[in-house]
């Protein structure tokens, strides 16, 4: 296998078979040691907790599959903690899509003057970003994307039609077992000219909360999972 990228979370390599393996790890975005999604660096390591991704992943794929909506997924393989998937084109240099259900995080930061933490967004809230650790991941409109040729009016529309889906899906799935999810990221990209869902449904990527309280990474995974 050849590397062809080092993320924060996961490396990746090019197969024979013209697909791409995802190889996770045990980091995690946060800042100072604590946990946030929100966050564009690696704020800790929690050992284990990339096959807890993995496994999580894998699951929600499924459901998605089950659902009617196509994935990047191919196949996982939890003893090497990595997973197989069709190849895909990034949007410009990287595009990340975030759907809110509640405001918290980053939001509050930006809009906190109109808004109070913790107010449910009706419906879902998408917003997108470039990954662009330098310049602090900006925000970028579905207008933005298009006068730059990132994607079309229909890729966008598209992609935030699925986001709301995919969404709606995970947040059905927590809701069984006690949890409210708060916010997601997802990434997207193109393959033979159709968006779909790349990179990991994972706890990493998620901000769920049980009652008043947020569900870490590692005791979310476990929730997800074993039930």
């Amino acid at each position: 296998m050849k590397k062809i990228y080092e993320g924060k979370t996961k490396d990746v390599y090019s197969l024979e078979n013209g697909n791409v393996m995802l190889k996770f790890k045990d980091d995690c975005t946060g800042k100072d040691g604590v946990f946030d999604p929100g966050e564009n660096t690696v704020g800790l390591t929690i050992e284990g907790i990339g096959r807890a991704n993995l496994e999580t992943s894998i699951r929600y794929f499924e459901l998605l599959k089950n659902a009617g909506i196509k994935t990047h997924y191919v196949s996982a393989d939890l003893d090497n903690v990595t997973m197989e998937v069709l190849p895909a084109t990034v949007f410009g240099h990287g595009l990340e899509v975030i759907c809110r259900l509640v405001a918290t995080g980053s939001f509050i930061r930006r809009y906190g003057e109109y808004i109070k933490d913790g107010t449910p967004l009706e419906g879902g809230y998408v917003e997108c970003t470039f990954k662009n650790d330098e310049k602090g991941d900006p925000l970028v409109t579905g207008e933005g994307l298009a006068a730059l040729n990132v994607m079309t009016p229909e890729m966008f529309a598209s992609m935030k039609e699925q986001t709301l889906k995919i969404t709606k899906i995970v947040a059905d799935d927590l809701k069984e077992i006690g949890l409210d999810l708060w916010d997601i990221k997802f990434e997207f990209g193109y393959n033979n000219g159709e968006v779909i869902l790349i990179d990991e449904i994972a706890s990493g990527n998620m901000r769920v909360y049980k009652g008043d309280k947020i569900v870490e990474p590692v005791e979310l995974t476990k929730l997800i999972l074993n039930r």
